[in-house]
C-alpha cells in the first residue's frame, strides 16, 4: 500500500519520491503491461507511459478512489489507448479454422500445476487484439460493453476474441498436457 506522505510528495514534483513510487508500483503495474505486450521493452515503454500519466494525475485523484486501484485503472487505460491509436496501422486479423474439441478435464487437470510464466508464454501464441480482449475480460474483470465501448469494437467482437483465445489456449495446454502419441504402422 502506498502511503499519503509520499503521495504529496510526489505531487510537490520531489524525484526521490517519484522513484520510490515507481519502485513501489512497479511490479503491479509491469503485470498489467506485461500481459498486454509480448516483448519487455514494449512493456516497459507502456510502463513508462502509464507512470508519466500517473504522476501528472496525481493532483486530480479523487480521495474515495484507492489509489492502487486508480494506478491499475490508468495503466490499463494507458495501453488500451495505445490499442486504439494503432489500430488504423494494424493488419486485420484473419479467422483461424475452428479449433477441435478439446477434452477440458485434460486441460484443467494441467492448469492446476502450471506456473504464472508458463500461461504467459501460451498466452503469447494469441494474437494481439484477441489476447487484449482476453486480458480485460478474464484476467482484469471488464465486461463485455466496457470493452467493447473502450476499443471502439462491438460486444459481440469482443465475445469473440475473448473465444478465440480460449480456443487458442485450449488447443496449446492440451498440446502440453497430452503427451505426443507415437505413430505406429
Amino acid at each position: 500500500m502506498v502511503d499519503e506522505k509520499l503521495i504529496a510528495r510526489c505531487i510537490r514534483e520531489e524525484p526521490k519520491a517519484q522513484y520510490e513510487l515507481y519502485r513501489a508500483l512497479y511490479g503491479t503495474l509491469m503485470a498489467i503491461c506485461s500481459r498486454y505486450e509480448r516483448n519487455r521493452q514494449d512493456a516497459t515503454a507502456k510502463l513508462n507511459q502509464g507512470f508519466l500519466k500517473i504522476l501528472t494525475g496525481l493532483g486530480r485523484k479523487r480521495s474515495e478512489v484507492p489509489f492502487e486501484h486508480w494506478a491499475r485503472r490508468i495503466m490499463i487505460n494507458t495501453v488500451i489507448d495505445d490499442y486504439r491509436k494503432e489500430r488504423e496501422r494494424k493488419s486485420v486479423e484473419t479467422m483461424e479454422q475452428r479449433m477441435e474439441d478439446l477434452d477440458t478435464s485434460t486441460v484443467n487437470e494441467f492448469l492446476v500445476g502450471m506456473e504464472a510464466e508458463d500461461f504467459a508464454a501460451l498466452l503469447d501464441r494469441v494474437p494481439p487484439m484477441s489476447r487484449s480482449v482476453f486480458n480485460l475480460f478474464a484476467i482484469d474483470g471488464f465486461p463485455h460493453a466496457e470493452i467493447a465501448a473502450m476499443l471502439g469494437i462491438s460486444e459481440g467482437t469482443s465475445k469473440w476474441h475473448v473465444s478465440h483465445a480460449r480456443n487458442i489456449l485450449q488447443q496449446a495446454i492440451a498440446a502440453r498436457a497430452v503427451p505426443a502419441k507415437s505413430s505406429i504402422r
